[in-house]
């Protein structure tokens, strides 16, 4: 036995087993993790998902109201010449769209044969008549005279009116009641001068079926030239081939082709809203780009047409005078078709919002304002609307966006997500 193996043994401190405690606590708590998790994932789910929406900015433009109707051009002055007296008419050779110059451009010629000889009778009925057309020319006269003192006043007021609204010193609707009037009274001016020269025409005509109807004239068998009374085109031809006519008989039409006018027919609750020189935009004319026109006139008595579905309808005519010059129309003719926009109201600066954004609940107009990701419902007043944009005069500022045709899935306080544009 040595020495070593005789000493005597000590006791061991005991060592705790650190590394499997640990351990083991780790593995306890696993099992409550998966369970957090789990219910994290169950809750996610049953969260609504966003919903997809599209937007638009709610803006600050100009906003017009206006009232969409079919529409034709019209030769604002128009003349349709007569046989005088009966007889056998030559053949017209002249076709539409032949130029013709008053008082020089035979249109056809009338062999009377004798057959204007007047009696005493009708010599006194035929001077009477000429009297008449003297007194009418005079008439005429006047007018005309008449229409051009106004147009000069009427364009004179316009430059004074330009000049203060260079000045800032009169509303911009000042402005345009200067130029509307001016541009009326132009046009009633060319029409006085039309009927001073028609006047004057039929003085004429009067006075040489007098000359031609006394027993003594000397060319009472010559043929009757048939003269154009204005200056511009021939328009149609009624009387074309030689042939006999009786007095008064339509042989052909003549007018301006560039002197158009357009005339729209609207439903009658239309043509309440519309007044004398609002804007009228003409659309699908065959040209590049619309034309510009304003209301003359809208008539004062409506009529009953019936529709493409067979519904009567109360419609009226509107008069509309083209702003936009003859340049730009060179080959618009007489009754052509024209999409017609009139403009009722306009508004300049206006809060504007896509009409699909809107809707009504509870009787008040509302839409969803998109705020964080998430959709708000704001009550708002509206104003006037064209089918596209409305008004704003409350609940909704500029540069908002708001939810454009919201379904039902869209409610307050959703969270959306805006649809990508392209």
């Amino acid at each position: 036995m040595t020495a070593r193996d005789a000493s005597p043994s000590l006791p061991q401190p005991d060592v705790p087993r650190i590394g499997k405690a640990r351990g083991g606590k780790a593995r306890r708590r696993w099992p409550y993790i998966g369970a957090a998790v789990l219910i994290v994932l169950i809750v996610v789910g049953l969260l609504p998902k966003p919903i997809t929406v599209e937007t638009a900015v709610v803006t600050r433009e100009t906003l017009r109201v206006t009232i969409e109707e079919e529409g034709r051009t019209r030769v604002k002055n128009r003349y349709v010449v007569a046989a005088p007296v009966a007889g056998h008419m030559r053949r017209i050779d002249l076709k539409p769209g032949a130029a013709v110059k008053a008082g020089v451009t035979a249109l056809t010629v009338l062999e009377t044969s004798g057959a204007d000889l007047l009696d005493a009778r009708s010599l006194a009925q035929a001077e009477a008549r000429v009297r008449a057309a003297e007194a009418a020319r005079d008439q005429a006269a006047a007018r005309e005279e008449g229409a051009r003192a106004s147009a000069a006043l009427a364009r004179s007021e316009l430059e004074r009116v330009q000049a203060l609204y260079s000045q800032m010193s009169i509303s911009r609707q000042d402005l345009d009641v200067a130029v509307t009037r001016a541009r009326t009274t132009a046009e009633e001016g060319r029409a006085a001068e039309f009927g001073s020269k028609i006047a004057a025409f039929e003085l004429e005509q009067t006075r040489a079926l007098l000359l031609r109807g006394s027993p003594d004239a000397a060319d009472n068998l010559a043929g009757l030239p048939v003269f154009s009374p204005v200056d511009g085109r021939v328009l149609r031809v009624f009387q074309e081939s030689a042939r006999n006519v009786f007095a008064g008989t339509s042989l052909l039409e003549v007018g301006d082709p560039m002197d158009l006018e357009v005339i729209i027919e609207v439903l009658s609750r239309d043509g309440v809203a519309i007044e004398e020189g609002s804007v009228v935009f003409l659309e699908q004319w065959g040209g590049p780009q619309p034309l510009e026109a304003r209301v003359r006139l809208v008539e004062p008595s409506a009529f009953t047409k019936i529709s493409a579905l067979g519904v009567e309808e109360q419609r009226v005519t509107v008069v509309a005078d083209f702003v936009s010059s003859v340049e730009r129309r060179p080959t618009l003719g007489d009754a052509y078709r024209v999409e017609a926009r009139i403009v009722i109201w306009e508004g300049a600066e206006t809060i504007t919002v896509p009409a699909a954004a809107l809707f009504q609940r509870a009787g008040k107009w509302c839409a969803f304002v998109i705020a964080g990701g998430e959709a708000r419902l704001r009550t708002v007043r509206v104003g006037r609307s064209n089918g596209v944009g409305t008004q704003v005069l409350e609940g909704l500022a500029t540069g908002e966006v708001v939810v454009v045709y919201p379904g039902d899935a869209v409610a307050d306080g959703r969270s959306v997500r805006v649809l990508a544009r392209e």
